[in-house]
């Protein structure tokens, strides 16, 4: 009779009987604790609203919050109990849907807590009081249910094995975006006001008002990211969705808003300076929102280079690749404006009215912005190592490929349009200039990051480890004097990887005199009429090229060069006895 104990009920740890079942009480008890949560909001909304009766006109309300309380309530406080129960069992606590329905929960229960009581301070500050009951009530019901998880996730026998810094992540990441939305809030309101000029009433409501609620939402916001980022210690994890969210939010986020506010800026200097046919009250008006953008994404950036840092060198590549992604990107739509309005001058004067100097401007100022920047990044991703490049050369293929397809549909729709006549007054010009120019402006960036992901291939190949030779045979040339260009570093390397031969390396130099480039000389393997000193690149070669080259030859010692037509020349060398 066998002695093997029963399976647990919900099968063995790896079936997917048990991860099925998990995930479906999981999901249960999410939408239970969400149910019972806006019941009871409702209800206490419904109690500390003094001036309204519990019925009334809102009997239906009334009767759905007491339905959602009363039986979604009971259902959830059953389900949450067996829940915490089966936690102790080691599977269960190291299950996925464990961690996941925690940190789902926590983040959402603190985002709602965290915006009704931040509302009703605001809206308490500002003299506003109108919905302070049912704000209250959520903030109450709500963080009370964020509370309780949070002792469940925290507790040392129960608590989460997988994913169990994802809270944590979570809770800073929306302290941090709440606090950079309202920082950039209370700057704007700061300028408008300092271009305006105190006094001012927008839509009834004085000037301070907005700033005043900016500011409150603020300082709820750091204090969140706060006691997240350093009590809980989410500043010093590392790998994982903490990388993910640094590279996202602490650097590709704050780089759009940094670089979207410097470039609205330059485009009104240059509106100022060169346009003189609309008031300076209109164009300044993008000012303080352009401003308070770029203030805020370049504090927030500039306080997390430094963590990024001391990151892993693939989350600090990531870190410098969006950079030049957000950039890359603003710079080919400044170049598509600028194309575009340069076509528009066919029909139309570049200033004055229907002219199209403020597109040029825009244009101007994007390229201005974002090229620069892209440049400056770009040239610190270190040449020699292409692996980490490659996601991001093959993601700007997929991304102009996809628009370089719609513009031509686009093109090819507004041709066929204009050819049958369907719409009159415009000309041909007038209705593809727009998609012409992201299509120039594609095409530029895909061909340069062609050329890019072509030199890097070659490096990869010049790196690769060599093919294994068939056993015993070992290598018939023992001594190889390879001549190559002066950047056959890797090459001769990769040659000399597997310690049997002696590869010696003599290079081209990069700038030879013009009496040498005009003779030619006897080297073997070179072309007739080749000069003897212009070896070619190596790049068009391969280490694997290179021994099929020398398979075969029986000698000492081989004579290889490498041509710039891609061929290989060989030619065996003996000692000479004398």
């Amino acid at each position: 009779m066998s002695t093997r104990a029963p399976a647990p009920a919900g099968g063995p740890a790896g079936s997917i009987q048990g991860t099925v079942r998990r995930l479906v009480v999981f999901l249960l008890l999410l939408v239970l604790v969400i149910v019972a949560a806006s019941g009871l909001t409702g209800l206490f909304g419904r109690i500390l609203d003094a001036g309204n009766t519990l019925a009334g006109d809102g009997a239906a309300g009334l009767a759905l919050w007491m339905a959602f309380s009363l039986i979604g309530g009971p259902l959830a406080a059953i389900l949450c109990a067996a829940v915490w129960r089966r936690a102790a069992d080691p599977v269960e606590r190291a299950s996925l849907g464990w961690g996941l329905y925690l940190a789902a929960v926590m983040t959402l229960s603190l985002a709602v807590a965290a915006s009704s009581l931040l509302g009703t301070a605001a809206s308490a500050v500002t003299g506003s009081t109108g919905g302070w009951a049912s704000e209250v009530a959520a903030a109450l019901v709500w963080g009370g249910v964020w509370w309780w998880h949070l002792r469940m996730w925290g507790h040392p026998a129960k608590g989460p094995l997988l994913l169990a810094t994802l809270p944590m992540v979570l809770g800073a990441l929306f302290g941090l975006v709440v606090g950079a939305v309202n920082a950039a809030r209370l700057l704007e309101a700061l300028f408008e006001t300092a271009l305006r000029g105190a006094g001012q009433f927008v839509l009834g409501r004085p000037w301070w008002s907005t700033a005043v609620e900016a500011l409150v939402w603020l300082a709820g916001g750091a204090v969140i990211w706060w006691w997240h980022w350093f009590r809980r210690g989410a500043r010093s994890l590392s790998g994982g969705f903490a990388d993910v969210a640094l590279v996202l939010v602490g650097v590709l986020a704050a780089v759009l808003a940094a670089l979207g506010g410097a470039g609205t800026i330059l485009f009104v200097l240059l509106r100022l300076l060169a346009d003189r046919t609309t008031t300076g009250s209109v164009v300044l008006a993008p000012v303080p929102l352009a401003a308070a953008a770029a203030l805020t994404g370049g504090l927030v950036w500039a306080y997390h280079r430094p963590i990024l840092a001391l990151r892993a060198a693939p989350t600090r590549r990531a870190g410098l690749l969006v950079v030049c992604g957000a950039a890359l990107a603003g710079a080919a739509t400044g170049l598509g404006i600028v194309v575009n309005a340069l076509l528009s001058t066919a029909g139309a004067p570049l200033a004055g009215p229907g002219g199209s100097l403020t597109l040029l401007l825009a244009g101007v100022s994007a390229l201005a912005v974002g090229g620069p920047v892209w440049w400056l990044v770009w040239r610190t991703v270190r040449a020699e190592d292409p692996d980490g490049r490659r996601v991001y050369l093959v993601a700007v293929f997929g991304l102009s490929a996809v628009t370089a397809l719609v513009t031509l549909l686009v093109v090819g729709y507004r041709l066929f349009e204009f050819l049958l006549g369907g719409v009159a007054g415009t000309g041909l010009v007038e209705r593809v200039r727009a998609p012409l120019g992201l299509l120039a402006a594609t095409a530029l960036v895909a061909g340069y990051h062609f050329a890019v992901w072509r030199r890097d291939r070659a490096v990869l190949a010049a790196r690769a480890p060599l093919p294994p030779e068939p056993p015993g045979a070992g290598p018939r040339v023992g001594h190889v004097l390879l001549l190559a260009g002066y950047d056959a570093g890797p090459l001769a390397e990769a040659l000399r990887a597997g310690g049997e031969r002696k590869v010696s390396l003599w290079r081209a130099a990069p700038d030879p005199s013009p009496a040498r480039e005009d003779s030619t000389g006897d080297v073997p393997g070179a072309g007739a009429g080749e000069p003897a000193t212009a070896a070619p690149l190596s790049r068009l070669h391969g280490p694997g090229e290179v021994l099929a080259a020398l398979s075969g030859l029986d000698a000492p010692a081989a004579l290889v060069s490498l041509r710039a037509d891609g061929g290989i020349g060989v030619v065996p060398l003996e000692r000479d006895p004398g």
